[in-house]
Parts: C-alpha cells; sequence; structure tokens
C-alpha cells in the first residue's frame, strides 16, 4: 500500500502553502479511481467543488461539495471520482506541529466525517486566509486550526455522554432539506417530543436557538453551490430557503465572514504557484 509524503496527493496540484508543520494544497481530482494509500500525516480533507466518493475499513461516504473529512495518519483509504470536474482544499499536520503545542493527537483517531457547520466556517476561513498568503497567515491560520480542533473535541466528547436520540434524528431531519420550511408543531410530532422539551432542551445541544441553527445550514449549503458559476446568487438564495438575495447576504456575511460573490470570485480564482513560510 503506497503512503504519500508531506503535500503529495492525486490529481494536479494548483497551489501550495507551506507553513510551520502547516501544509495547505488546492488540488483538483484528475483520477477517476485512486486504490487504497494513506498519507504520512494527519490531514482535512474539504471538498470544494464537484463530488468525490471516498472509503476506509469502516465506512463509505459520499463527498458532494462542502463535505469535510478529518483523517489521522496512516489510515488507509481510497478514491472514487464521478464524471466531472471536483476539487479538494487539503490541510495536513505534522506531528511534530502537534507536539510543538502540546496536542494529544490520540484524541482524533481514524477518519470520519465532520457535519458541524461551524468547523466548516473555520475552514473556508482558512481557505480565504491561504489565498492571502502574507507575514500574518501563518499565525492566522494556526489559530484557526485550533479553533477548529477544540470544537471537535469538544463534539467528540459531547458524543461520549447520553445524547437522546431525538437530537440525531433532528440534525439529519433538518440537513436533508436546510430549504424546507419547518414548524415546530410539525417538528415535535415527527419526533414524539412535546414542543416545551423541544424548545427548552434544543439549545443545550445544539449551542444555538433553532432558527440560527437552520441558517447555518442555508448557509453552508450556499457555500457548495457557489462553486458552479452558472447559477446566479438569486438562484442560490432561493435553493437554500432565503426570503430573498438581501437574506441571503446578511446571513451568509454573518457566518461566512464574506459576501458571496467575494468568496466566489476567491474560489474560482486561478493560483499556480507554491508559498514558503
Amino acid at each position: 500500500m503506497k503512503q504519500l509524503q508531506t503535500g503529495s496527493f492525486y490529481g494536479q496540484t494548483n497551489h501550495t502553502t507551506h507553513l510551520q508543520g502547516i501544509t495547505i494544497t488546492d488540488t483538483e481530482y484528475t483520477l477517476d479511481k485512486v486504490d487504497w494509500h494513506y498519507h504520512e500525516n494527519a490531514y482535512f480533507t474539504f471538498i470544494l467543488a464537484g463530488n468525490v466518493i471516498e472509503g476506509n475499513k469502516k465506512e463509505v461516504y459520499h463527498c458532494p461539495a462542502g463535505t469535510l473529512l478529518f483523517h489521522n495518519w496512516h489510515d488507509p483509504h481510497y478514491n472514487i471520482k464521478p464524471k466531472g470536474f471536483t476539487r479538494g482544499f487539503h490541510i495536513e499536520l505534522q506531528k511534530r506541529w502537534f507536539d510543538d503545542l502540546d496536542l494529544k493527537q490520540d484524541k482524533l483517531e481514524g477518519s470520519f466525517a465532520i457535519q458541524d457547520p461551524d468547523v466548516k466556517f473555520i475552514l473556508y476561513r482558512i481557505f480565504k486566509e491561504s489565498k492571502i498568503c502574507d507575514e500574518l497567515t501563518a499565525m492566522t491560520v494556526e489559530m484557526l486550526l485550533l479553533q477548529a480542533l477544540n470544537k471537535m473535541q469538544v463534539n467528540n466528547s459531547g458524543m461520549s455522554r447520553q445524547v437522546p436520540a431525538w437530537v440525531g434524528k433532528l440534525k439529519i431531519l433538518l440537513a436533508d432539506d436546510p430549504a424546507r420550511k419547518h414548524t415546530l408543531a410539525e417538528l415535535s410530532g415527527l419526533l414524539q417530543l412535546h414542543p416545551v422539551h423541544l424548545s427548552r432542551d434544543f439549545s443545550r445541544y445544539f449551542n444555538c436557538t433553532m432558527g440560527e441553527y437552520i441558517r447555518k445550514l442555508r448557509v453552508e449549503k450556499a457555500f457548495g453551490l457557489l462553486a458552479d458559476d452558472g447559477s446566479s446568487l438569486t438562484d442560490i438564495a432561493y435553493a437554500c430557503g432565503f426570503a430573498d438575495q438581501s437574506h441571503f447576504l446578511r446571513c451568509f456575511k454573518q457566518f461566512g465572514c464574506d459576501s458571496p460573490s467575494a468568496y466566489r470570485k476567491l474560489l474560482l480564482k486561478k493560483h499556480v504557484n507554491s508559498v514558503l513560510f
């Protein structure tokens, strides 16, 4: 089984940023299938455009744009790319980076999909920062990564405690179609939970109100759709469930820290270089 070294991914890598113990690559997936392999370092895979299928020894992930995966080092997996353009953003974390910051790498074992929209928003900010590439990039990326890892560890520790079954069911219901107009009565009925109970306990497990959480899911969906430059911002706004384009802009800036048009411009800009800090 082949081991890929730091900065190496199958496909055409169009942009690489080397920081202290962190390597960021922006890669176009060009191979229809990549056999079993593993990587030297732990890393994130963030699908920016298109689709890819990834399998490991435990499960298979179907990854459209907006999918975020974490792989620990030496974790075997394979990839299958459906027809069409696919682009991935990767962040590799070398062992010395964990050691220098006295971080426990074993708390993030194996490979897994990250569903938390807040973690994904952090990764989008890292993507933006990697394109700025100035003397502040290394510090900013490191701070954002620490925020993401801390959020992931908090989520994982929460999974280890007793979480009601309705929480997982509700996450699936809301993520399945963020554009759908739900009512409290409808969701309570589907979950077989009293509306008062749902209203009281929602923020305990989601750390925000239900309205805020649904807006996050809609912005998360919009990020994935912005890679298609054939769709107007108005089309994307309605596809994600926003009332109109101005509503979309307000929510996107709130969670995405940028405007949709600015993010799309950054996403579609061509970068063919390697930067070392």
